[in-house]
């Protein structure tokens, strides 16, 4: 099965323009929509989740038609909003008890058994009984990716799922993430370089409504490489470079801002040649740099 989004536009009511026509083709497995705020993709992640409905386009999950079908889409579907909203006083068991019955799970025994086993795949069996206001951010998003698995999903967004975890708690649930990918589709909206670099197979970047780049994380890195080069400057010296050069990422290192710059030719002044990696793609393409 394959998620095909053709011609996707969406404008708001004071005129920003968040979608412009977005054309993409998503297969199974990890796929990084990599952006920054603002940039259109919780939009996108809407849309797609059958929340809103854009301006004109059409998106396609298999032979099921997303906009004009969508009570049978979200029979498909698993979603983590970015954030979202529990009873703060039920437990992890209850609540997930609560939203499988909401999916269809109507037999008592079928979904006791459902839910112990997804408490178990997302590691809170133990912790069932307490309170999800007591949760870490971890547990939380843990319990989250398990409510949006319910019921075998074909099609799982998850949007900034790692903002705020502690390196551990992200490490795990990329763990889970990964496994979930392995045979359906899970789109995994971010302004986290790192994890479309650590997770996903394809990968799309997007910004002010636009896709500036679609393929796999190793072509996008390709496409600057030779490209980039870096120097040590003084803070003082920064208008000067960036008047001259095409500046697309500066980073203070022991105090000295260390710079990087797309050049198709080398630039002399002491820049030496950069390996790049994905983040120096994704600062090069919001700037317009190929």
């Amino acid at each position: 099965m394959e998620l095909r989004i053709a011609n996707l536009s969406k404008t708001y009511a004071n005129d920003v323009k968040a979608l412009d026509d977005v054309s993409l083709d998503i297969p199974r497995g990890m796929y990084g929509l990599l952006g920054p705020n603002g940039a259109g993709k919780s939009t996108l992640m809407r849309t797609l989740a059958t929340l809103q409905s854009p301006d004109s386009g059409t998106v396609f999950l298999g032979d099921l038609d997303v906009l004009n079908q969508k009570d049978a889409v979200r029979r498909l579907l698993g979603y983590l909003p970015q954030d979202f909203g529990v009873y703060p006083r039920i437990s992890a068991e209850d609540m997930l008890d609560h939203l499988a019955m909401l999916k269809g799970y109507t037999q008592r025994g079928e979904r006791r058994d459902l839910v112990e086993g997804m408490l178990r795949r997302v590691n809170l069996y133990d912790v069932r009984k307490k309170a999800l206001s007591s949760f870490s951010g971890g547990m939380r998003q843990r319990w989250g990716i398990g409510q949006a698995l319910i019921g075998n999903p074909r099609l799982v967004i998850v949007d900034e799922p790692t903002a705020g975890l502690d390196p551990g708690e992200r490490n795990r649930f990329y763990n889970l993430l990964a496994e979930i990918g392995e045979n359906v589709i899970v789109i995994l909206s971010t302004h986290i370089v790192q994890d479309v670099m650590e997770l996903c197979t394809n990968m799309a970047i997007i910004h002010h409504g636009r896709v500036l780049f679609a393929g796999t994380p190793d072509d996008a890195v390709s496409s600057v490489g030779g490209r980039i080069w870096r120097k040590f400057i003084q803070k003082a010296e920064m208008p000067e470079y960036e008047s001259r050069f095409h500046v697309i990422s500066n980073k203070l290192i022991s105090g000295r801002p260390l710079i990087h710059i797309h050049s198709s030719d080398a630039p002399g002044d002491e820049f030496e040649a950069v390996n790049p990696d994905l983040e120096d793609v994704f600062f090069a393409r919001i700037k317009g740099l190929n």
